[in-house]
């Protein structure tokens, strides 16, 4: 067979099994190649009977000493017992409905078993266990991958398929990994390396190949972002040729920070050099970011061009349009909303002046990038929440003008080696200070023997004339009844028979998006005391008048979004208070919630939020829209990260278009293309 073959062919397969293959990714026998197994079961290693550890699977060499025994319990329910011993003792064997095991096993006869051992009492029971002749080596005496799997399907199954998958690998199988970063960095030759990452031979060739791989993975994605970024600088960017912006902070009601004046200059330096802006604002909850995106949108529209701003909730974009309209309107500059709940004829009316050139600066969600939105002359694209939006929709936004310049927004810090990846193709500056007459949020993680007096210190804010959020995990109760969690809907309900002299209101994802305007602006006019609700506000809501942030179960959240919710937070002149349910979920979650009463930095936050849940729960399913990574853990593999990103640096320093590495280049180029990043040609 060859790769490029259908798995349905395989034999033992079939159209059944082909069907539940294509759920795990697997359609032809290259795409089983590419199947990596996510770890692997070591069964070379046979423990006497007297060392086995309680919860463990393993693997021990025993006879049978007398013959199974198999009992009824009840309907559609046998147990098979067995008794088995070695040198060192004695275990039970126990099967659920599996006959075969009475009929296979031979009193006296030695066999190889393997199963999680589980104590009962003094003695320990094997549950179970897979087990053939001593000496057979298919299900032990081996390494045995463990691959993904659907309902249906079975190790078997994918083992049957990758067999065909390898022996149709050519000797000579293209390997786009240049031969001198494979020397540089002592890798096998891809052939080599996916045979050994399938069927390793022992534990070690199966961490170097997956070595192999994770560096490839890496070295790809390094390849493509710094060739964004140079096919970025290769291009001159929109002109703006005045760039003073002395009109700008006079009109603005307060001084900016130093770190936000140096972030400005910095955006203003890129555009005066005559490349194009391709910049990261990177700064904490309530650090300024806004204000930079507002100077910035002023120089395009003081030159006569056009500037967008593109957030990915509605009620952020229109927070972005009730906080810029009065300053930029106060320097003749014309501000236009598009959402995607606005009518027909607003949404009409609103196109045709982006597109004539009446709207200097646009304020919207993911409605700017619809193909009807045309701009008159688009020099300017912010993005604000990077962490929502992908690569490709970065490109779609900054397409709609020429040579567009690009300033990112974030309010989720990301780790320094996370950054070397996922915006290896924009500059970075940070802003590390809050505005002057911010306070420190006072945090707390508590459990639910402190019900009562949180119950009371949310009076008490109410009657201090501070207003408060409670952030539930669900919306409804029979998500409750299904996980235990705290939903909005019970706590509303909760809160309004222990408060009933409050003025409560709940809002949620399936609110409608008008009610949930309405919620928004009367609990930002102080008219809402208690505001229950769950993430929708996570971003989005600037009420400085809300003084405590409750967070029920915040055990299950991250704790990078944890951050951004206590972020709602101490915007005001007043103390403020954060408090975290779950702190008595166990250790782990008593430990995550620490990091959040220890510490209000948000680099620091992230880095523990990478560590303990892993990059794809850090972000989500997107990944920032990246190509997606089979292997590569990009929370674990920090040091593989940066020895890729700096061999990538150095092939890319020597040969810009990859012209001495064909393979490399249109592997590179396919990926991004995929991603909606274009073509580097």
């Amino acid at each position: 067979m060859r790769l490029a073959d259908d798995a349905r062919f395989v034999r033992g397969i079939g159209p059944k099994k082909a069907e539940l293959l294509q759920k795990i990714g697997i359609t032809t026998l290259e795409d089983a190649v590419q199947c990596y197994p996510r770890g692997y079961e070591d069964r070379t290693e046979i423990t006497p009977i007297c060392d086995l550890i309680d919860g463990e699977k393993q693997c021990i060499h025993a006879v049978v000493g007398a013959a199974p025994q198999t009992a009824h319990i009840r309907r559609g329910m046998d147990i098979t017992r067995c008794k088995v011993y070695d040198e060192s003792g004695t275990l039970a064997l126990r099967f659920f409905n599996n006959r075969y095991a009475a009929a296979a096993l031979e009193t006296g006869a030695e066999y190889a078993f393997y199963g999680r051992v589980q104590r009962e009492g003094r003695s320990m029971v094997m549950l179970s266990p897979e087990f053939e002749p001593v000496g057979a080596g298919e299900k032990t005496g081996r390494i045995l991958p463990v691959y993904p799997l659907t309902a249906g399907l079975h190790q078997k199954d994918v083992y049957r398929v990758t067999d065909a998958a390898l022996a149709a690998v050519p000797a000579d199988y293209p390997d786009f990994l240049p031969e001198s970063v494979r020397e540089a960095q002592q890798l096998p030759p891809l052939s080599r390396a996916l045979h050994s990452i399938h069927r390793p031979q022992d534990m070690a060739q199966a961490q170097q190949a997956r070595r192999r791989i994770v560096f490839e993975e890496l070295f790809l994605l390094s390849c493509g972002m710094r060739r964004l970024r140079e096919r970025r600088s290769g291009s001159c960017g929109a002109q703006l040729r005045d760039l003073s912006l002395h009109a700008f902070y006079r009109a603005l009601p307060f001084s900016l920070t130093s770190a936000q004046q140096r972030a400005i200059e910095a955006c203003t330096l890129d555009i005066a050099a005559g490349r194009p802006l391709s910049r990261l604002i990177q700064g904490d909850v309530g650090s300024g970011k806004t204000m930079v995106a507002a100077a910035l949108c002023y120089l395009a529209a003081k030159n006569g061009r056009q500037a967008v701003i593109m957030a990915p909730t509605e009620l952020l974009a229109r927070q972005h349009m009730q906080t810029l309209e009065p300053l930029l309107c106060k320097l003749g500059v014309s501000c236009g909303l598009l959402v995607g709940s606005m009518g027909v004829k607003q949404k009409r009316e609103t196109t045709q002046a982006v597109e004539s050139g009446d709207i200097s600066v646009v304020i919207g969600t993911h409605a700017v990038l619809s193909e009807t939105v045309q701009f008159h002359d688009l020099a300017l694209a912010v993005v604000d929440e990077q962490h929502r939006f992908g690569v490709s929709q970065r490109a779609t936004l900054t397409a709609k003008g020429e040579n567009v310049h690009l300033l990112v927004m974030s309010a989720t810090p990301i780790p320094r080696t996370l950054a070397l990846l996922i915006y290896g193709d924009l500059d970075v500056s940070i802003i590390d200070e809050l505005p002057p007459g911010r306070q420190k949020i006072k945090t707390y993680a508590v459990g639910e023997n402190m019900r009562q007096r949180i119950d009371a210190f949310i009076d008490k804010q109410c009657a201090e004339g501070g207003q408060v959020y409670v952030v539930c995990p669900l919306v409804g109760d029979s998500e409750t009844d299904e996980t235990g969690r705290n939903s909005a809907e019970h706590t509303a309900e909760r809160l309004a028979g222990v408060l009933p002299h409050r003025r409560i209101a709940l809002v949620h994802g399936r609110t409608k998006a008008a009610e949930k305007e309405q919620i928004m602006a009367d609990f930002a006019a102080g008219d809402i005391d208690i505001l229950v609700s769950t993430t929708v506000i996570e971003v989005g809501v600037n009420v400085p008048n809300a003084t405590l942030m409750v967070v029920e179960d915040g055990d299950c959240f991250g704790l990078s979004q944890l951050h951004q919710l206590r972020g709602r937070v101490g915007r005001g002149k007043r103390q403020s208070y954060c408090v975290f349910y779950g702190a008595d979920r166990g250790k782990d979650a008593r430990e995550r919630l620490r990091t959040l009463v220890q510490t209000s930095d948000g680099f620091a936050i992230a880095q523990k939020d990478l560590e303990m849940r892993g990059a794809g729960d850090f972000f989500g399913t997107r990944q920032h829209g990246l190509p997606p990574m089979k292997l590569a853990d990009l929370a674990g593999d920090t040091r593989l990260l940066e020895q890729a990103k700096r061999e990538a640096d150095r092939l890319i320093d020597r040969d810009p278009q990859l012209e001495t590495e064909p393979l490399l280049r249109a592997r590179v180029d396919k990926l991004f293309a995929q991603y909606g990043a274009g073509s580097f040609n």
